[in-house]
């Protein structure tokens, strides 16, 4: 504890330099639980979720999400030290390929589906989302994104007012990159699931009315996550949020898990490993504080959620064993055998080039059908959507197209919003696959 609190006055007391500016933390809010002006709006509704589907290892996991920074970066800064204290540190955590938004759209689609890019995009509905795999076991679901302007929020990015320097005007604290499910359209084009894509305001209520729901992913904004900061800036972040929240049971409940980790790594020419860590009452008071080296992945989150409650799979790569190692702790209780994969074996994720799919323009290909034999974590089939061609394996699919040289877009791109208040133009090839 006394080394928490070193690492807490080290934190506030800092101050940091983004371009030329320098920035300094500032709390948007009195605490977490504090509904905020700085966040646009207030929120107008909580959600309705009081029943549980009991897991095996966990009734409650809570994604939270940082940006871009290297494992060693962040193993050295004092907060994340202490924070490892409390948890399981997964020193053999991966990022799956570089920039940001492939890596958000893996963790929710289990795959990226050759994205390599940062640009506006939607994809089909018939493409299925754990969101599905959480629905068909009736596991209550929602995504909280900092400065989102309100619920269901489908622009590009959002200029809001800059609390931390009123003077400076606004500043784009929030992009659509970073929020995964508003780019599934079988959750942002259906009015019901698009509610559950809330702002930190709707967070504070949720939480307040004790209705919280048993999956969460949490995105914090464009300063507070480290992006367009630094290590220790986004340790202020944590201080303020993190921090109280694990004291609170309406959050960290008796069978909660925090998986806090980064999108990706900084250093595009290294393995991309990122610090990731199990935190929460669900995790073992025998195994806190220490270390656990399995390889894991983003998809690695699919697959402990498939394992403890005992779901269907997306049988992408949430079913590839070697890349989707489900949590050792949640492996054990649910007798799920991880895959061991030697040091001179594990694959390089610092993919910065073009791989085929659906979504690159420079080797185009449909949206394949999952491998509807694939086993995942859980021992249920693999969940597919409506619509979906199921003959249109990956093994039938044409060669890829260089839509760039037929002067193209791909199908599931879209025309990005710019502004706070313009609106969304689809493509109007934005066909299903």
């Amino acid at each position: 504890m006394a080394r928490l609190a070193r690492a807490l006055l080290l934190a506030s007391s800092a101050r940091f330099a983004f371009a030329a500016t320098a920035q300094v933390f500032a709390q948007p809010s009195k605490n977490p639980l504090v509904q905020t002006a700085n966040y646009t709006s207030f929120s107008n509704n909580t959600l309705h979720d009081k029943v549980e589907c009991k897991g095996k290892a966990f009734n409650r996991i809570i994604h939270i999400w940082l940006e871009n920074t290297d494992f060693e970066t962040t193993a050295s800064t004092p907060i994340f030290e202490s924070l490892a204290e409390q948890g399981i540190l997964l020193t053999n955590y991966h990022s799956v390929t570089h920039p940001s938004e492939p890596n958000y759209i893996a963790a929710i689609g289990g795959d990226f589906f050759g994205n390599h890019d940062d640009n506006m995009y939607h994809i089909p509905s018939n493409i299925s989302t754990v969101v599905d795999l959480l629905e068909d076991k009736k596991i209550s679901w929602a995504t909280y994104q900092e400065n989102m302007p309100t619920d269901a929020f489908y622009g590009f990015l959002y200029n809001s007012p800059n609390y931390a320097d009123p003077a400076s005007g606004t500043y784009p604290y929030y992009v659509r990159k970073h929020n995964p499910l508003v780019i599934f359209d079988s959750v942002s084009q259906d009015p019901v699931r698009a509610k559950r894509i809330r702002n930190f305001n709707d967070f504070a209520n949720d939480v307040v009315n004790g209705t919280l729901p048993q999956w969460v992913f949490v995105t914090p904004n464009m300063v507070n996550d480290a992006h367009d900061t630094t290590i220790d800036f986004a340790a202020s972040f944590l201080e303020y949020w993190l921090l109280p929240l694990l004291t609170d049971p309406r959050v960290n409940g008796p069978d909660t898990l925090i998986v806090l980790t980064f999108d990706e790594n900084e250093t595009k020419t290294v393995q991309n490993r990122v610090w990731a860590l199990a935190i929460g009452n669900a995790v073992p008071l025998k195994l806190r504080g220490t270390t656990d080296d399995t390889l894991y992945t983003h998809y690695s989150g699919l697959s402990t959620v498939q394992a403890n409650w005992d779901l269907k799979s997306l049988g992408r790569q949430d079913t590839n064993a070697s890349l989707s190692n489900v949590f050792s702790f949640v492996a054990k209780k649910t007798g799920y055998k991880n895959v061991q994969v030697p040091a001179s074996q594990v694959p390089q994720f610092n993919l910065t080039g073009v791989v085929p799919g659906a979504l690159t323009s420079a080797a185009f290909v449909p949206f394949a059908a999952p491998n509807l034999h694939a086993r995942g974590a859980g021992s249920g089939g693999v969940l597919t959507r409506p619509g979906l061609n199921t003959k249109l394996t990956q093994s039938a699919l044409p060669p890829p197209v260089n839509m760039l040289l037929l002067n193209k877009t791909t199908p599931w791109q879209m025309s990005p919003e710019t502004t706070s208040g313009g609106s969304i133009i689809p493509c109007k090839d934005a066909v299903c696959a």
